[in-house]
């Protein structure tokens, strides 16, 4: 299958399915969840795609991304109104969906946003930025890529977990850390000229205008469950920022400046399919040395010139939400490259 056609079938299948949990009810939104979690677990098993050759063009890689941030932005006020309204679904059904479009918002249109956030094209970077707001964390726009790659593998990102630090320990510092920081960055940017709006301000009245729409579709559960979704969503960018800088820190220089970020500093994931799902977010060293890069492109480098996870990065991030069995899982292998 073309690598293009591959992200395409991967990252759009559990949109129509979700769809279907909402119409048809029942056994739909189970295979929706299964989709994204059993599924993907069985086919991660089978051998690799190979990368696509260097310098090969993919025409219909942007048009991807705007499909599946529509997809995300009509999904999002269907799944408040699936779970919260007058849907007449079930109990079950209504959970199934919860936990359904939530791994669809965090594996899928997370990966979907920070993609087009790296955009040049304006219009491209504020539909990524929008997509950060419907999850009320617009801010990550401006502190992804004005701390955490500046920053990335040193003790000034607040995105990189320290080792020994436990991921709920973790969440809440990177949470309020990148909200500081970012808010510093764009702040420094506004001392050295930059007009228009502040960021910070467009964030909080996205957010606002978030939740706004909940009620109205459904009232105080509305939003309730708007922001439940959000956090879902949310929970899933910091497990990612967790598992994929977990314990890598770059070496001062001898101007006491940190090395340049490079492969060694990010854990990958070689998994095909979960990677196509996230839109290769797993092969993250790559991305660190190319920010611009569009996703088909990443390269994911070999396993002794850049850590590898033990596990796909889905099922790694499960591992990080039970932290004795994570340092047990990981420490081993984040010895080996702290050694080097």
């Amino acid at each position: 299958m073309p690598p293009l056609a591959l992200f395409s079938v991967a990252a759009f299948a559990p949109l129509p399915l979700l769809a279907l949990g909402v119409g048809a009810g029942g056994a739909w939104a189970f295979v929706a969840f299964a989709y994204m979690t059993v599924f993907a677990l069985l086919l991660d098993q089978l051998p690799a795609f190979a990368a696509a050759p260097e310098g090969r063009e993919f025409p219909g890689a942007d048009a991807l991304l705007v499909v599946l941030a529509l997809g995300h932005l009509a999904g999002l006020p269907l799944a408040v109104w699936a779970v919260a309204g007058p849907s007449g679904l079930g109990i079950a059904a209504r959970m199934a969906l919860f936990a359904g479009f939530g791994l669809f918002f965090g594996q899928v249109a997370n990966p979907v946003a920070h993609e087009l956030i790296h955009r040049g094209n304006r219009r491209l970077f504020r539909l990524g930025r929008l997509i950060y707001m419907t999850l009320l964390f617009g801010h990550h726009t401006s502190a992804h890529r004005l701390v955490h790659h500046r920053h990335a593998a040193s003790r000034d990102d607040p995105n990189t977990a320290r080792v020994g630090e436990g991921y709920y320990r973790f969440a809440l510092r990177a949470w309020v850390g990148s909200f500081r920081k970012g808010l510093a960055a764009e702040n420094a940017l506004r001392r050295t000229g930059a007009k228009g709006v502040h960021p910070y301000a467009i964030y909080a009245g996205g957010a606002a205008l978030s939740l706004a729409a909940g009620w109205l579709i459904a009232g105080f559960a509305g939003a309730l469950v708007w922001a439940g979704l959000a956090a879902h969503a949310q929970s899933q960018l910091l497990l990612s920022d967790y598992v994929q800088h977990y314990g890598l820190m770059r070496q001062a220089g001898p101007d006491g400046r940190p090395e340049p970020v490079g492969d060694r500093h990010s854990w990958n994931a070689p998994q095909w399919f979960s990677s196509a799902m996230m839109l290769n977010a797993p092969r993250h060293s790559d991305h660190h040395a190319h920010p611009a890069r569009p996703y088909p492109k990443l390269r994911l480098p070999g396993a002794d010139a850049a850590p590898r996870l033990p596990y796909s990065l889905p099922v790694t991030c499960v591992v990080a939400l039970i932290p004795p069995l994570w340092r047990r899982v990981m420490h081993p292998h984040l010895a080996l490259w702290r050694n080097r």
